[in-house]
């Protein structure tokens, strides 16, 4: 079986998450990807958060796997040769510069079109065209702006970003997407074009129930939520819901066995009205299902508060784990909260290659995350990160064709190496 984007080669101008992101996932399809980052600095992430001194961080590691990387110094110029070469050889330019840096840099669209009539260059920006396009966007920034925080968080509290990447991993699964169907669609018409992801249009995509909600405030109350049980008014924007269901059936967050010294011994439970009357039979409350208190959907709505409090008196009596297994046997929607220590323990998450253990020539072995997308037909594996610069004499012979005689000008140019700070007279 071959991978399902061999023979597509990437041009990486990514760095931190957001670009990053986009193009591991392109390198897991099996797109050869280019990584192309300052000498002696490379992306800013192989020095954050580190745990090992002089040691790529996990931070790179788990952002940068399956990827060949190449230094250039892009201003030098015998290196804007060699990045000329290189859009001649590439199907694909990903980047995620501030706005303007790549024109700065002296390859705007069209003269890249001009090197490269096929070529389709991607970007990840902040915003799009409008009054904020020019600002620099951030993952909590993007989550406030994209509607997310404003709807995260309980009804009395400040607005919470999620721990989930939305803004930068949510946009650079988007940018992917645009680049797979932008690499289709020049199978017919044979041109390369621009793709751009605003990371405030992945988030507002992600959170597009709120949008849904916004509209249905406008026509009366949003029933579903629990403020509208407890009788308490809505304003004229979505509230945040705490931990209620974004599906129109009532859920939360309920306390399980072991809960006063396990801050994860939890487990959200959905009160699906199809079920109900399993909910009943398994909480020890029969009589509600007659009850006409409790026995319909609108009836629960104003006493929620005291139903999940009954219900969770059950969980309570129970691991999470307990819990699931019991209530998945009536097909009663539930799911424990997972600790990160559980998640990279899950021997069953190991056996699929959603967790993988790489091994590091300087790290050591560290557990990542594997390609969340699996094809029945194009095997995806996961590869360590490249060092920086691991492959730069490889890239020049083997990709740009340049004899021995070239590549020793280029190092001798010093488009290769760190520029050389000149000695104070």
């Amino acid at each position: 079986m071959t991978k399902a984007l061999e023979g597509v080669r990437i041009l990486d101008f990514t760095h931190v998450q957001s670009g990053p992101t986009c193009t591991q996932l392109l390198a897991w399809f099996g797109a050869d990807v280019i990584k192309v980052e300052r000498p002696g600095v490379g992306d800013i992430t192989r020095g954050q958060l580190q745990d090992i001194p002089n040691v790529d961080s996990l931070y790179f590691t788990m952002l940068n796997h399956n990827k060949r990387s190449i230094t250039l110094d892009t201003k030098n110029p015998k290196g804007k040769e060699v990045l000329t070469e290189l859009i001649k050889k590439c199907d694909v330019l990903v980047e995620n510069f501030g706005p303007g840096v790549l024109d700065r840099m002296g390859f705007p669209w069209e003269k890249i079109q001009a090197i490269n009539p096929k070529m389709i260059v991607a970007s990840i920006k902040g915003f799009g065209p409008g009054p904020y396009e020019d600002c620099k966007v951030y993952e909590n920034v993007a989550q406030c702006t994209g509607g997310a925080a404003s709807t995260t968080g309980f009804r009395d509290g400040l607005p919470l970003v999620t721990g989930a990447q939305i803004g930068d991993s949510g946009t650079g699964l988007h940018l992917a997407l645009g680049i797979v169907t932008a690499l289709y669609q020049r199978t017919h018409s044979g041109k390369g074009q621009k793709v751009t992801a605003a990371m405030q249009d992945g988030v507002l995509n992600l959170a597009r129930v709120k949008l849904r909600d916004q509209q249905r405030l406008e026509r009366g109350p949003l029933r579903e939520y629990s403020q509208f049980g407890e009788g308490i008014p809505f304003g004229d924007a979505v509230p945040r819901a705490g931990n209620d269901s974004g599906g129109g059936q009532p859920g939360r967050i309920l306390k399980c066995k072991g809960f006063e010294t396990d801050p994860n011994a939890y487990i959200y439970f959905i009160t699906q009205a199809p079920v109900w009357e399993k909910i009943c039979d398994v909480i020890g409350e029969p009589t509600w299902k007659t009850d006409p208190n409790y026995a319909k959907p609108a009836a629960r709505l104003p006493r929620l508060n005291e139903i999940f409090g009954r219900i969770e008196q059950w969980t309570m009596t129970k691991t999470k784990f307990e819990a699931m297994e019991i209530l998945n046997k009536d097909d009663i929607p539930c799911g424990p909260i997972l600790s990160m220590k559980e998640i990279a323990e899950d021997q069953s998450l190991r056996a699929t290659g959603t967790v993988v253990e790489v091994d590091h020539p300087t790290r050591g072995k560290y557990i990542s995350v594997g390609n969340p997308i699996k094809l029945s037909d194009s095997p995806s594996d996961v590869q360590r990160s490249p060092l920086l610069g691991e492959h730069t004499d490889e890239i020049l012979r083997s990709v740009l064709g340049f004899s021995d005689h070239q590549v020793a000008d280029i190092h001798k140019s010093g488009a290769l190496d760190p520029p050389q700070k000149q000695a104070a007279e």
